[in-house]
């Protein structure tokens, strides 16, 4: 250790700058092009970070590409072909395959002899017959999952391919977008508003242009309805604002014995005030209130048991629970009330 500092000693006081001055401009280049960091792997660096710049022709002017093309095409063509290392004269050479035993007598044992008919009928069958002749003996293994169960299902030959056919997909008929809902979200605020006792159900479903403030009308109004017997708000982009007008309706309403609210955008918050609503409504049998936007969370799913264990009017509940606990109470507690209801009933 000591002799290696003692040569590390006659470095201390070398002047740098010295150095440098003494060096010519081809060193000074050299030594520039060392010292220049370099990353050639990262594909994501330009060319100029990724290799050092090695040209030291100087530019003779802009980029002319319809030149460039020209230039290389030229090249390309005065460029001479290649020799084949081994040249081909077109000679085959070997011999030419001959399978063994091309046709295999079948053993006389295992002759089968028919009916002269038979023997006719058989002879004259088309392929799409011979399909289905397989397939009623149990030879799947010669057609297709489809040419077979079309043969067995049918009672005339429907198949219109022989054996060796080529599979081809299924074509299946476009099945047709639903109808949009054809109710008229004004006039139906309006029957309810007059408390119209012809207007029993009010279905909303996938009307996605329905305002915020409409939606809150609606509920307002069915806190005094008496003839509603089911509000249907599927798909409706209902939020918290509309939830808690919901959970106020419950709160009055006596007549409402199904409510659906699936597929909406109500939150923890919003739900958790439809739930604590349920505990003062006595009507209600049916509440649905799944695939909301976002995951409703463990406390709400114990909220929503404990309120169907309190609750025995409610005999349906639309809602997929994540956790076992909450899902187990809720089932005894569906089991329960319906057969309480069925007790009250027979009674």
């Amino acid at each position: 250790m000591t002799s290696y500092r003692q040569e590390l000693e006659k470095y201390r006081d070398i002047d740098e700058d010295k150095i440098l001055q003494e060096l010519s401009p081809e060193e000074l280049a050299q030594l520039d092009m060392e010292l220049m960091e370099m990353d050639p792997e990262n594909v994501m660096l330009p060319a100029g970070l990724r290799q050092r710049d090695q040209t030291q022709k100087s530019p003779t002017g802009p980029l002319d590409r319809e030149a460039l093309l020209q230039h290389l095409e030229k090249q390309a063509l005065e460029a001479g072909e290649r020799d084949d290392l081994v040249p081909f004269t077109g000679e085959k050479k070997g011999k030419p395959f001959v399978p063994k035993n091309p046709t295999r007598e079948i053993p006389r044992e295992e002759q089968i002899t028919l009916e002269p008919e038979l023997e006719e009928a058989l002879a004259n069958a088309t392929e799409a017959e011979m399909c289905d002749i397989a397939a009623i003996l149990g030879m799947y293994t010669l057609m297709s999952n489809k040419q077979y169960y079309d043969a067995i299902c049918s009672g005339t030959i429907s198949n219109t391919e022989g054996i060796n056919s080529v599979v081809k997909p299924d074509t299946y008929k476009p099945v047709p977008d639903e109808p949009p809902n054809p109710t008229n979200v004004e006039e139906t605020l309006r029957q309810i508003q007059a408390n119209d006792g012809a207007l029993e159900d009010v279905n909303l479903n996938n009307i996605k242009d329905i305002p915020i403030s409409t939606l809150k009308a609606i509920c307002e109004a069915m806190k005094t309805n008496t003839h509603v017997k089911k509000l249907s708000l599927v798909a409706t982009r209902s939020n918290d604002p509309v939830a808690s007008a919901v959970a106020e309706m419950l709160m009055e309403n006596k007549t409402l014995q199904s409510l659906n609210i699936e597929s909406n955008f109500i939150t923890s918050a919003g739900m958790m005030s439809i739930i604590k609503a349920m505990y003062h409504n006595t009507t209600l049998s049916e509440l649905k209130v799944d695939n909301q936007c976002q995951r409703l969370g463990d406390t709400v799913e114990m909220e929503m048991a404990t309120m169907l264990e309190r609750c025995p009017s409610v005999t349906r509940f639309g809602y997929h629970f994540t956790q076992q606990g909450p899902r187990a109470r809720a089932a005894i507690a569906i089991t329960n009330n319906n057969e309480l209801r069925r007790k009250q009933k027979k009674t």
